[in-house]
């Protein structure tokens, strides 16, 4: 007899197997995952959208200025801002954008060392309910209104710089430097203090195994590591000393004036903006001409975006 069985012929159907039919049917979990879906889609297109139209929106009233009465050199080049003169009506901002400008940098000097200190201590030296302390911390102050912290350079500030410096007025870039860096500050904290985070362990260790302090691994390998989310940081807190407006309306002094020394009173673009419009009527060069005001705020804004991603994207191919 021979030991070799045939093989028994295999039956293959089309048919699909009661399983097979059960995950193919669209029951309730489908439906709610393609919900989930749209609305995760919505969410995020809505910001493109709603940009676009705010950007629609200010181009469209400020659009009479720019077709009439816009002059590009008084307008950029001449520091007198005289919207309601009844004899020499100008609109020049060049003064508004020096006092912006002034107090933004000096907000950049006051903020950057104490974020990136704060972020450098939270992120790598503290432990436990200390780190989490601190965390918490650092996010209140963020939430601080900004009308407070104005209320603080009017009522603090103002005559401490007074008494310490001796200067006549105590509203001045100095006192919104400060107010703003101090604003911008914990937003730029927790955001260098993630990009810190970020940096994988195995970098501390391998830099650690070769001998290295925890000074040099700091400075020689984490923050190198992590300098595209430094960057973001900044350029967030640059963002911010540009877009501020009750703050910087109420500790700077808003004197149209080109600064020469922290000293001065100076008026920013955006306080211009808050103080003016609901004076104005509308439909008048005097409105138009600030809404022209914000889409040179929003070109800016574009402008600070677009830098970073070109610095951003030559950091990663290098």
């Amino acid at each position: 007899m021979s030991n070799q069985t045939t093989a028994q012929p295999v039956e293959v159907t089309d048919r699909p197997t009661k399983q097979v039919v059960a995950l193919d049917r669209r029951n309730l979990d489908w439906y709610i995952d393609k919900l989930v879906q749209i609305i995760v889609f919505i969410g995020g297109i809505s910001a493109i959208v709603f940009i676009i139209g705010i950007f629609v929106f200010v181009t469209k009233e400020g659009l009479g200025f720019l077709v009439g009465e816009f002059d590009f050199k008084e307008f950029f080049l001449s520091p007198r801002w005289r919207p309601t003169s009844e004899w020499n009506t100008t609109y020049g901002i060049l003064a508004l954008i020096a006092g912006t400008a002034s107090v933004t940098g000096l907000a950049m000097i006051v903020a950057i060392p104490f974020s990136l200190g704060a972020a450098i201590y939270i992120g790598e030296f503290a432990t436990g309910k200390t780190r989490e302390a601190l965390k918490v911390l650092v996010e209140l102050l963020a939430a601080i209104p900004s009308v407070v912290w104005g209320f603080i350079g009017l009522t603090i500030m103002n005559p401490l710089i007074i008494k310490v410096f001796d200067v006549p007025v105590g509203l001045n870039v100095l006192n919104a430097g400060v107010i703003l860096g101090l604003m911008a500050a914990p937003i730029m904290t927790s955001i260098a203090e993630d990009a810190l985070k970020a940096v994988p362990d195995r970098y501390r260790e391998a830099a650690e195994a070769m001998g290295a302090t925890r000074w040099q691994v700091i400075f020689k390998v984490v923050l190198p590591a992590a300098k595209n989310g430094l960057l973001g940081a900044v350029l967030l807190g640059v963002g911010r000393g540009f877009g501020e407006t009750m703050a910087v309306l109420m500790a700077t002094g808003h004197a149209i004036n080109i600064p020469t020394s922290v000293f001065d009173s100076v008026r920013a673009l955006t306080a211009t903006i808050a103080a003016e419009l609901g004076e104005t009527a509308v439909g008048s060069d005097h409105y138009m001409a600030l809404f022209t005001i914000g889409i040179f705020l929003f070109i800016i804004t574009f402008v600070i975006n677009l830098t970073a991603d070109l610095i951003v994207r030559g950091i990663r191919k290098e």
